[in-house]
C-alpha cells in the first residue's frame, strides 16, 4: 500500500502527560507524533487524537495539541482499542469511504495501537504504524508488536515514509512547505 494524503486519517494515540515519562525514549515518540501531525495539518490530513482515560494519565501533551491544531478531533476513552470506543469508531467509520488510510502513531505500541490497529484492519482499513513514531515502557514490548502487527497485515511505515508519500512529488509547493520537517 502506497499512501496517499488524499485518503489518509492520522490518529494519534493517547500520547499523555503522565503515561508519556515512562515509555522508552517517549520524547522521540512524542516528537515525531508532533511532526507527523504538523505535516497532517499542512496538507489537510485529518487529525484524530485519543487519550486514555486522560482523569488518571493526564491529558494529550500541549505541544502535540499545539502542533496538530484546532482542527483536530480529541476523543476520551477507556476502552484500550480506539475501534471499541463508539465515538471514536462512529468518527472513523464516518469517513472510511473516503479515507480508508489509517496512519498510526502513539502510546503503548502492544496495547492501545496494537489493538486498535488490528481491530481497524479487520475492518477492512488499510492500516499504517509508524514506527518511529511509537513507544512501549520496554523496548522488547514494542519490537514484538511490529512483528505481530506485519504478520497480521498491518504496514509498517516510517514518519519520513508517510510524509514523502503524502507530498510525491519534490517540484510540488507542499514539499518547500514540509522540508523543515523533513530536515
Amino acid at each position: 500500500m502506497k499512501l496517499s494524503r488524499a485518503r489518509a486519517h492520522l490518529l494519534v494515540i493517547d500520547v499523555q502527560d503522565k503515561l508519556l515519562p515512562a515509555i522508552h525514549r517517549g520524547d522521540e515518540v512524542a516528537a515525531r507524533c508532533a511532526v507527523l501531525a504538523q505535516a497532517a495539518r499542512l496538507l489537510d490530513v485529518p487529525i484524530t487524537i485519543s487519550q486514555q482515560y486522560p482523569r488518571g494519565l493526564g491529558g494529550t501533551l500541549e505541544s502535540l495539541r499545539e502542533a496538530a491544531g484546532p482542527q483536530a478531533r480529541v476523543f476520551d476513552k477507556t476502552s484500550f482499542s480506539c475501534a471499541g470506543d463508539p465515538a471514536i469508531r462512529a468518527h472513523l467509520d464516518a469517513s472510511a469511504s473516503t479515507r480508508p488510510q489509517i496512519v498510526l502513531c502513539g502510546i503503548e505500541a502492544h496495547v492501545c495501537v496494537a489493538q486498535t490497529a488490528l481491530d481497524l484492519h479487520a475492518m477492512g482499513l488499510a492500516v499504517a504504524v509508524v514506527t518511529d513514531a511509537i513507544g512501549s515502557r520496554d523496548p522488547s514490548s514494542r519490537d514484538v508488536a511490529l512483528l505481530r502487527l506485519a504478520q497480521a497485515g498491518v504496514v509498517p511505515v516510517t514518519s519520513e515514509m508517510v510524509m514523502f508519500e503524502w507530498i510525491g512529488d519534490a517540484g510540488s509547493p507542499e514539499f518547500k512547505r514540509l522540508l523543515p520537517l523533513i530536515k
